[in-house]
């Protein structure tokens, strides 16, 4: 392992994070554009030879942009191979064609630098992000798989709706079995949209389950402050409280021997004798 200047590796890892600012931009105008081009030939059969070669020139050349933008971020990271770690994801998309349409989750870079700001709202952000994941995978799913079984003669996919239906199928792991692929292609793109469907859809369960079982406990929390609130406010208004007590037993006391006292002058009174009175206590 090469030793390195930290100012300089500081200073690599500015300008990674400066192009990465830069073109996040640009590189989520060219994912959809990749998907447009790359769907137009697959929804249109019937376009004319010109246009179809247009979006097959205008893939490739987004592509090579793709492996470009790849390419120069490899460059300036300081660590190339934990680069390579972190993008295994890129990497992979730029090496299989059979996956390129999944280049357009290069949108999600879109959806986090929208998100990356509200740091406080992290739940919200995360469901932004695997909404618009499940969103896409979805989409560009059907795209694949229809791309690959529409040729094939035992095809059961040969329109879009049905590959879409097929999808949110697959990645809700009902299956039906109405549509189903046949080639390898589409069995390829079928076990990554169920790789990446349990995984999506699991978040998705588990965050709702979260959110309710918090929801409940809040409700619950403020229920019981409400409750002592409310006890509170009935022992002050009684009288009842640890402040009053002592007070409201003293006063009782004094009354009680202020009456026995008033007793023995009545009883000494009545009898005549005119005994002295007997002195009473002091009142509050």
């Amino acid at each position: 392992m090469s030793l390195q200047d930290p100012g300089a590796a500081l200073h690599d890892e500015e300008q990674l994070a400066r192009w990465e600012r830069r073109t996040a931009a640009g590189l989520t105008v060219l994912a959809v554009a990749f998907l447009v081009v790359y769907a137009a030939p697959i929804l249109y059969p019937q376009l004319p030879a010109h246009w179809r070669t247009a979006c097959v020139a205008a893939n490739i050349a987004i592509w090579l942009i793709f492996w470009i933008d790849y390419g120069v971020r490899l460059w300036l990271a300081t660590d190339r191979r934990r680069f390579v770690r972190s993008h295994l994801f890129d990497l992979v998309v730029l090496l299989l064609p059979v996956l390129r349409p999944l280049q357009m989750l290069r949108l999600l870079t879109a959806v986090l630098t929208l998100t990356r700001r509200t740091e406080i709202w992290a739940r919200g952000r995360l469901a932004l992000y695997v909404g618009s994941t499940t969103f896409l995978l979805v989409i560009v799913s059907a795209l694949a798989v229809l791309d690959a079984e529409r040729r094939h003669p035992d095809a059961a996919i040969s329109t879009y709706p049905d590959a879409l239906w097929w999808s949110v199928v697959t990645i809700t792991t009902v299956g039906y079995g109405d549509f189903y692929p046949v080639s390898t292609t589409g069995r390829f793109v079928a076990l990554a949209l169920m790789i990446g469907g349990i995984g999506l859809i699991g978040f998705v369960t588990g965050s709702l389950a979260s959110w309710i079982v918090e929801r409940i406990s809040e409700t619950t929390a403020e229920a019981e402050a409400a409750a002592e609130q409310s006890r509170a406010t009935d022992q002050q208004a009684a009288g009842t409280d640890e402040g009053t007590v002592p007070a409201t037993r003293a006063d009782i006391a004094a009354l009680t021997a202020e009456l026995a006292a008033l007793r023995t002058e009545v009883a000494a009174l009545r009898a005549g004798s005119g005994p002295t009175p007997t002195p009473r206590p002091a009142s509050n």
